[in-house]
């Protein structure tokens, strides 16, 4: 098991004494630790990488606020963890900042914390977080050519997450997500390439790309009799793309796929100024028997808008509103709501962002039926799925 680097940023002597003892006895590595931002940025200037900062917020010299701003543009720290008195309402706006920050937010353990508490952090630290110094900085972005090599080259892959019922867990579908297969950096994520294939109007030929590769999937296990529903991600520049849906029904007789047996997820917030061809796409996708999913349910302003002028037929409900749900009791209650609003539409609900077994059960309570999350499924490669889809038809854990 790989030695973790912690940072406790603590201007409390006694506290951080205390902190740093605890932390020595249970965690093999390095335990760093600063009384301020300004002697943590030192710290990490002289470091490869910070796994987890434990960090108090409300303290003289540089507060914590401020270096976490320092620690995001620096790429060297893995997670953040709060420990902080503060008011929980100013701690959750700290969260909120943190994600904007695209910090990866491990959790809150306000002041005093338990250490068993801490423990189970570093555990889902361990299974679900990069190591840092996996991780390209902002000076080894790929380049324009870089990513025009690797769609040439056909790097990038589809891989697939399922989606789960709750209660009995049995996998009802999977959603695509693009992975490139970089032969120097390993497999990166959309975080790494998409703004570059954004800003030189790339994405439509890596949407083809994992279009095709799903489509053949779902060809071959229709052969072996485990037809799954694939989702796809639609960006706003796709969608407003007029060979969409000529060349989708195209793609699907060949692959001999059912337009039913595909669903295409589109976040609310690019559809708030959607012109009017990208609207008459989603029209036609859903003439077509596709499946149109409100992806990021929540997370945008006008949600309710546009799930009533348009003709989706499934939500995905935004992860923040499971990940706050234990510290949040608003949080809980929209969950709840989302729940009875969907089938009041007649539309199915997919929960984002299921992790622990407490969630699951939490989720089951409010009403919830259908999920995605690391608890069930990690996103994976091809070979992977059918291993994964072939494992569930003998359980009898696949619809």
């Amino acid at each position: 098991m790989q030695d973790l680097t912690v940072l406790v940023l603590e201007d409390e002597p006694f506290q951080r004494l205390v902190t740093v003892t605890a932390l020595r006895k249970i965690l093999p590595g390095s335990i760093l630790q600063a009384s301020d931002g300004y002697e943590a940025i030192s710290l990490l200037s002289a470091c490869d990488a910070v796994d987890i900062l434990l960090c108090d917020l409300k303290m003289a010299g540089m507060d914590g606020l401020a270096f976490l701003r320092h620690a995001s543009s620096s790429g060297k720290v893995g997670a953040v963890v709060l420990c902080s008195e503060l008011d929980p309402v100013l701690r959750q706006a700290t969260v909120a900042m943190i994600h904007c920050l695209g910090l990866t937010f491990l959790g809150d353990l306000g002041k005093p914390f338990r250490l068993e508490d801490f423990r189970h952090l570093v555990k889902r630290y361990r299974e679900f977080c990069s190591p840092v110094p996996q991780r390209l900085s902002p000076a080894e972005l790929p380049t324009l050519g870089d990513v025009q090599r690797g769609l040439d080259n056909g790097e990038f892959e589809a891989y697939y997450q399922p989606k789960f019922t709750l209660q009995e867990q049995i996998m009802v579908g999977a959603e695509v997500l693009a992975r490139w297969k970089h032969p120097q950096w390993g497999v990166l994520t959309p975080a790494h390439f998409l703004s570059v294939m954004e800003e030189h109007n790339l994405v439509g030929r890596l949407f083809w790309q994992l279009f095709e590769q799903g489509l053949s999937l779902q060809q071959r296990l229709n052969l072996q009799a485990q037809a799954i529903n694939l989702a796809f991600n639609l960006h706003p520049s796709q969608l407003a793309c007029t060979a969409l849906t000529e060349r989708i029904p195209l793609m699907l007789k060949r692959a001999q796929v059912p337009a039913t047996g595909v669903m295409f997820e589109i976040t609310e917030t690019s559809l708030i100024r959607a012109p009017a061809f990208s609207l008459e796409n989603l029209v036609r996708l859903r003439m077509l028997g596709c499946g149109l999913a409100m992806d990021d349910f929540g997370a945008g302003y006008s949600s309710l808008e546009r799930l009533s002028e348009l003709p989706f037929n499934q939500v995905k409900l935004d992860r923040v509103f499971v990940r706050k749900m234990q510290s949040q009791p608003k949080s809980a209650a929209i969950v709840s709501c989302a729940v009875a609003l969907a089938r009041a539409l007649d539309i199915s609900l997919v929960i984002e962002g299921v992790e622990t077994e407490e969630q699951r059960s939490r989720l089951i309570e409010l009403g919830g039926t259908i999920a995605q999350g690391f608890l069930f499924a990690r996103p994976m490669p091809e070979r992977h799925l059918i291993e994964f889809c072939t494992k569930n038809t003998e359980q009898g854990r696949i619809l």
